[in-house]
């Protein structure tokens, strides 16, 4: 089972290290396909004031230290193509977020990296249309067909982070889950999953739901999930209302893997 996992925005080298720490346990165990997760820059925030990040050569240090101090594998964001290459040289995965997802540029960046490349399906996207950002992936990297095969094969996955519902909300449509695993294996974002956005020049959610999403998810199958976390979301300076605490995950992920022993994924 991949599961990512991590703070949102990296707010400090101390609170992105203690954070890494707590999740010792699931890179350790072998059942878990671990990443650690953060952004070194939050480009999409809703208002100018919001915190963004430390930018890309100190965000580029900080998961320096977390690989030499854990040996993690790491996954981060970019939003303009000249990032891919500069992330590559120090993360596993380069995700593609999910306002861009159709960007063709930022895509065939990425794909020239020899990284694993995670494309999140935009709030707008029907789900059956992802295929064609998996193809510029893979067509970039030599392959021809978007077919869960192949795109594992070439390190392509897609994730799920909800679809806009009328204004200030998401839903999941599970079916999704199903449809896009016939073009690449297929990661669920529960956390995103919650958000409410346009909230007074914010953006809300509510992570209480983060759990059912979650365990029902696993029963409709999935490679694996992403959960962002913190050790106190109401301090967190991105995406606070929508986390898991530290202490929840561990139950969490337990349901999460005796659900999936049941469907057999």
């Amino acid at each position: 089972m991949i599961l990512i996992a991590g703070p949102c925005v990296m707010e400090s080298k101390e609170s992105v290290m203690r954070i890494a720490d707590a999740l010792r346990k699931y890179d350790e165990d072998e059942s878990i396909d671990f990443y650690f997760k953060a952004s070194f820059d939050k480009a999409n925030r809703t208002s100018l004031e919001s915190y963004r990040g430390p930018g890309i050569d100190e965000g580029m240090r900080i998961f320096e230290e977390v690989k030499k101090s854990f040996g993690y594998r790491t996954l981060t964001d970019i939003h303009e193509s000249w990032q891919a290459s500069v992330v590559s040289e120090t993360v596993d995965i380069v995700q593609i977020p999910a306002f861009l997802c159709r960007q063709t540029d930022l895509l065939v960046a990425a794909a020239k990296t020899d990284c694993i490349v995670n494309i999140k399906k935009g709030q707008f996207m029907v789900p059956t249309d992802m295929r064609y950002s998996v193809l510029k992936v893979l067509k970039t990297r030599g392959f021809g067909s978007a077919e869960y095969d192949i795109s594992k094969k070439a390190g392509v996955w897609l994730t799920e982070r909800g679809s806009t519902f009328g204004y200030g909300n998401l839903v999941v449509d599970m079916r999704s889950l199903p449809i896009m695993r016939k073009f690449a294996p297929v990661v669920f974002d529960a956390t995103h999953s919650v958000q409410m956005p346009g909230q007074d020049g914010r953006t809300g959610g509510d992570s209480s739901f983060v759990p059912y999403l979650a365990r029902a998810a696993s029963a409709a199958g999935v490679d694996g999930f992403f959960f962002e976390t913190h050790f106190d979301p109401s301090l967190a300076l991105s995406d606070g209302a929508n986390m898991i605490r530290l202490q929840d995950l561990e139950k969490l992920i337990s349901q999460i893997k005796a659900i999936r022993e049941i469907v057999e994924v």
